[in-house]
């Protein structure tokens, strides 16, 4: 019997497909206009498959960027695959959906952050979104090299999820 409606799990869910779907619309058109991203993921998930030499460099998280060249992209409903080049090497990489901890596409200001919360309603340690300025999401998925081009951009308005908590 069900206690009350875990809205936590059911935004997890949500926020899940909705990159599963930014992806499978990628994978099937290439990425429209400006658009690109920068997804944040835990190099430590079990389900996370990428070369030895990109998990010790990268020992908890690593954040790639999907813009200029990219290949071979594969989207499931567990996650997806892509071809990324790292320094003029070709790697393959499988990150699960379960593994993301943000994504952002800085075009259009559209950022997703998954943080754990423990105890709160959920299985302990499972991520759920919570809303947060694009610009703060974004200063946590800028990739290690210092980007070629600074754009200014506007703050987004989020609403805090915490509101709805009890």
């Amino acid at each position: 019997m069900t206690t009350g409606i875990n809205y936590g799990s059911l935004m997890h869910q949500a926020m899940r497909g909705l990159i599963r779907t930014v992806l499978e619309d990628v994978q099937r058109d290439g990425l429209p206009g400006e658009h690109h991203f920068f997804i944040t993921f835990d190099t430590g998930h079990p389900d996370v498959e990428i070369a030895d030499w990109l998990s010790d460099r990268y020992p908890g998280e690593m954040t790639v960027v999907m813009q200029h060249w990219f290949d071979n992209l594969e989207v499931t409903d567990d996650g997806f695959a892509v071809t990324l080049n790292f320094g003029d090497a070709p790697e393959r990489l499988y990150i699960p959906f379960d593994a993301v901890l943000t994504f952002v596409d800085p075009s259009v200001e559209f950022g997703l952050r998954f943080e754990s919360m423990d105890g709160e309603g959920l299985e302990d340690g499972a991520l759920v979104p919570t809303a947060q300025p694009v610009k703060e999401i974004k200063e946590r998925a800028k990739p290690k090299e210092p980007e070629t081009s600074e754009t200014e951009r506007k703050d987004a308005e989020v609403v805090s999820l915490d509101t709805f908590r009890k």
